[in-house]
């Protein structure tokens, strides 16, 4: 939790200060270790709290709230990264990649993509006690898409309080060609190839977001009431990736290609 009002925690960091940082890095491209090396009582509550300043300075500078997204939800990033529960994060319009675009290099640190099931969200769904029944029947449509994450530390190393202060390493996303009514698809079985320079490197399905996406939905939908919001009708939801992600260096070429909602590609752009 945050320390106590008058006093300051080790290494002179607080919820302002972090906060202010991470846009700092962010606008800078510029890395920096996880501030649990100076400030171990950054926890999770604790790093929401930041997560919620920097939403709120966003939307002051003119960028719109346009839904959430998950972060670690697969067993695939949870083995990678060390840290065994999901996040949840926010999405704002400046975060949104045009079909075609290429990474946006200028202004990422170290980029990697991930296939994504995406949804739109057709009515309200706010927690807590959403099951995947009652989640699935808030979506509209469903989308494949690609995340691109970054995050503001070096080596991607955090800890569980330092990821959710960075928006969960938010970066950018794009959305496939491709929108289906969730009624037509099995979403714990739609699988997707990951291909790098023309070569498959990972596959999985759905399952492989905590065993169906709709469960994901549901747990940001209950963890987001526990902070006192809802995942509002129109918003997109990006499920979290199914696979381990894959680096987005310029040159490259990256393609995200589903068995019913089509394909998403990158292109790495220039440096």
């Amino acid at each position: 939790m945050s320390a106590q009002p008058g006093t300051a925690p080790a290494g002179g960091w607080d919820v302002d200060s972090v906060a202010a940082e991470l846009l700092r890095c962010e606008d800078e491209r510029r890395k920096r270790p996880p501030f649990t090396d100076e400030w171990p009582g950054l926890d999770l509550d604790t790093g929401y709290e930041v997560q919620d300043l920097n939403l709120a300075k966003r939307l002051a500078r003119g960028e719109k709230l346009v839904g959430v997204k998950l972060g670690l939800t697969s067993r695939a990033k949870q083995q990678r990264m060390g840290v065994h529960f999901p996040f949840v994060a926010w999405l704002t319009d400046a975060m949104v990649l045009p079909v075609g675009d290429p990474v946006p290099q200028s202004r990422l640190i170290h980029p990697r993509i991930e296939p994504e099931i995406v949804f739109v969200m057709g009515e309200r769904l706010e927690g807590p006690g959403v099951t995947c029944a009652q989640a699935m029947s808030a979506v509209e449509s469903v989308w494949g898409g690609a995340e691109v994450i970054d995050s503001r530390y070096q080596d991607f190393r955090f800890t569980a309080g330092d990821v959710a202060a960075d928006n969960a390493s938010s970066g950018a996303f794009v959305t496939g060609p491709v929108g289906l009514p969730p009624a037509e698809l099995d979403l714990a079985l739609e699988a997707v190839l990951v291909e790098v320079g023309g070569v498959v490197v990972d596959s999985a399905t759905g399952a492989a977001v905590q065993g169906h996406p709709g469960e994901a939905l549901a747990l940001a939908a209950n963890d987001l009431a526990r902070r006192g919001h809802a995942i509002e009708a129109g918003w997109i939801v990006l499920t979290g990736g199914m696979t381990d992600a894959v680096f987005a260096p310029p040159g490259s070429s990256t393609a995200c290609h589903f068995t019913h909602l089509g394909s998403v590609f990158l292109n790495g752009g220039e440096g």
